[in-house]
């Protein structure tokens, strides 16, 4: 390989490596902290809410994404030429998707039939390569291994592939020390509970690190799926909401990342969306109702001033025919809207 390839390649990898922090990708983080009043209005605790829908791609994946490529360019595995493989139920895949495309690298995202229509047109607007895992993986019955199955594949089927691997990349722990740390500054240091989804538990390890490592005292509870494998392998049920918990133990979990946890079902999710849409005007993602419902729950042991926050991980956009639909809530739990309507 001559010397002028080898500068070539070198000024390619330097000038994509310069663009992570230019445009679309230069508004990654740094999303709004609101205080919420009306959710719970009678609360004696003070309860904030992250914003992570008001990430350019849409939700708190963005920022996994862009630390994961980043990191991926700054230790020589990633650069021109590089094919991206991921597997995504839609918003991790969604911010590769955007990042690829203005990096200019091929993505391919490994998706199965639960992923929503919307998010695969989304993500092929953005130029992504659908790969469709169609029979979930026979020992399990779950799609999640026979997706990660498929990654393998194609991993060895193509040449300079690169796999981000968001399940164990701590890369994307990394990023959320971040997103906890925007927090903390925003409320001078004070934070007595913090409440978080879990699915990769990338969100919860970041978060959590940073709080552990800066002595900051905080309550952390985090929010599993009922049906979800991290905190219960034993009860199985069916989960219609998507990026929610885990069919697979993510690499990321480690014992001791909360203080507690609480499961929620899909109808709470679908319960604490409408509440939040209808008292706060939040267009919230499925889990982030899970989130609001965990913490109605915990209400009555928050003592009176202690401050909250709440991540909220997505934007309901990309529920619109599940969460926010009459006919799918009518169809998978009955005449429920009095949980929400008549509050």
């Amino acid at each position: 390989m001559n010397l002028f390839f080898i500068n070539s390649v070198r000024r390619e990898t330097d000038s994509m490596a310069s663009m992570m922090n230019s445009g679309i990708l230069s508004t990654i983080g740094n999303t709004p902290l609101v205080k919420l009043e009306r959710v719970f209005k009678d609360a004696s605790f003070r309860l904030f809410a992250k914003l992570e829908m008001s990430n350019p791609g849409g939700s708190i994946k963005d920022r996994t994404a862009f630390n994961m490529l980043k990191s991926a360019m700054e230790e020589g595995d990633v650069g021109p030429g590089t094919t991206i493989i991921e597997s995504s139920s839609g918003n991790l895949g969604i911010g590769l998707a955007q990042a690829c495309r203005f990096l200019g690298l091929h993505f391919i995202c490994v998706v199965d039939p639960k992923t929503t229509e919307q998010n695969i047109a989304i993500l092929k607007a953005y130029g992504a390569e659908i790969s469709m895992v169609k029979d979930p993986d026979p020992k399990t019955g779950e799609f999640l291994p026979a997706r990660i199955e498929r990654v393998h594949e194609l991993l060895e089927s193509i040449p300079n592939s690169y796999w981000t691997n968001q399940y164990a990349n701590l890369n994307n722990s990394g990023a959320h020390y971040q997103t906890m740390k925007e927090i903390v500054t925003a409320l001078d240091g004070k934070l007595d509970y913090f409440f978080c989804a879990v699915s990769t538990c990338g969100t919860l390890r970041g978060c959590s690190e940073y709080i552990r490592n800066n002595n900051l005292g905080t309550k952390i509870i985090s929010i599993d799926a009922l049906g979800s494998i991290i905190y219960d392998k034993t009860t199985k049920c069916k989960r219609l909401i998507p990026g929610h918990g885990a069919a697979r133990m993510p690499e990321l979990f480690i014992p001791g990342l909360e203080d507690e946890y609480v499961h929620v079902t899909d109808l709470d999710c679908v319960t604490g969306c409408r509440q939040l849409l209808r008292r706060e005007a939040i267009l919230a993602g499925g889990s982030s109702g899970g989130v609001i419902s965990a913490i109605k729950r915990k209400a009555h042991e928050i003592p009176a001033g202690a401050t909250c926050v709440a991540i909220f991980p997505d934007s309901g956009e990309r529920y619109m025919d599940t969460v926010y639909s009459d006919e799918w809530v009518a169809e998978h739990f009955g005449d429920v809207f009095h949980l929400w309507e008549n509050e």
